[in-house]
């Protein structure tokens, strides 16, 4: 058993409701001003226990998600889900509307269906979408919608704001598949989903594909074949990539050996995750350390 305290060096920080508002599970809010941030919040790495998204409006701020440096920029809109690393390395002055959900709000949704949109599982670890300007006029009068409600006090509040982010979700998610990788159009895709979500939840535990299957009653070979149809690669290879992002991020923002990394990802033997990274990643782990702070650094 590997010690599960490894994942938890990067802080989790936990959802902040607004008190102005009262509600525990949902948060929006117009941000119009320059943020004022402590010296000591810069470069920490750190993940959102909750998805986090924003329209911005104006401003040109410098942040990291995972291993990826972007600059924002006005008209383009943001999101984070709960595993991603974020880090602020620049704050410009911030114009736009940002939004705070949680499992729990998205729980509120009984058939499932929020859950399983691509923006919400985001594949492929993304954190932009590039809006048009009928993108733009569409996400941000649904937005204004959304503050109008969250700041009253109208009966059946969450109710309301549930509807219009299946609105919004959906919206997301169509821009979402037209611009990353996975969004080739396929017949059915519910038992992809579902593999990626199970390889989310035990990654750190279960390496092979037959682990997977038999949790849904499938044999190897019927999973492995079904998964190659919908996303055109092979199912171990989900596996692995999951694997990867998830050493490439403590390996980049954490000072964990690499034997506690391995460990935490478990791999009972380090020399044997030495050789999987290097031949996933093409490089070593210590190289890839070295190489992409010496880089960004």
């Amino acid at each position: 058993m590997y010690p599960s305290t490894v994942l938890d060096v990067i802080p989790n920080y936990p959802f902040e409701p607004d008190e102005s508002v009262a509600n525990p599970i949902f948060r929006i809010q117009r941000d119009d001003c320059v943020a004022t941030y402590k010296r000591s919040d810069f470069l920490i790495p750190h993940r959102k226990e909750y998805y986090f998204m924003a329209l911005v409006k104006a401003g040109s701020s410098r942040h990291w998600i995972d291993t990826v440096p972007y600059t924002v920029r006005p008209g383009a809109f943001y999101f984070t889900i709960p595993h991603q690393v974020h880090l602020k390395e620049e704050v410009q002055p911030f114009t736009g509307i940002s939004l705070g959900i949680t499992e729990e709000f998205l729980a509120l949704d009984e058939s499932g269906a929020l859950k399983k949109l691509p923006v919400i599982q985001n594949p492929d670890n993304g954190h932009e979408l590039v809006l048009s300007d009928a993108d733009l006029l569409f996400v941000e009068d649904l937005l204004e919608k959304m503050l109008a409600e969250y700041n009253t006090k109208n009966n059946w509040q969450n109710t309301m704001l549930l509807a219009y982010t299946k609105v919004l979700l959906i919206y997301l998610s169509r821009l979402y598949e037209q611009q990353f990788s996975l969004a080739t159009p396929q017949p059915n895709r519910l038992l992809l989903k579902t593999y990626l979500s199970k390889i989310e939840e035990w990654y750190t535990r279960l390496h092979d594909v037959a682990a997977y299957a038999g949790m849904m009653n499938l044999s190897a070979g019927h999973l492995s074949e079904l998964v190659k149809e919908q996303s055109g690669k092979p199912a171990i290879v989900h596996i692995h990539e999951r694997l990867i992002v998830e050493a490439k991020r403590l390996l980049f923002h954490t000072d964990q050996s690499i034997k506690e990394i391995a460990f935490a990802l478990g791999f009972e033997d380090a020399s044997y995750f030495n050789r999987f990274f290097k031949r996933i990643a093409l490089t070593t782990p210590a190289h890839y350390r070295s190489s992409i702070r010496k880089m960004y650094h």
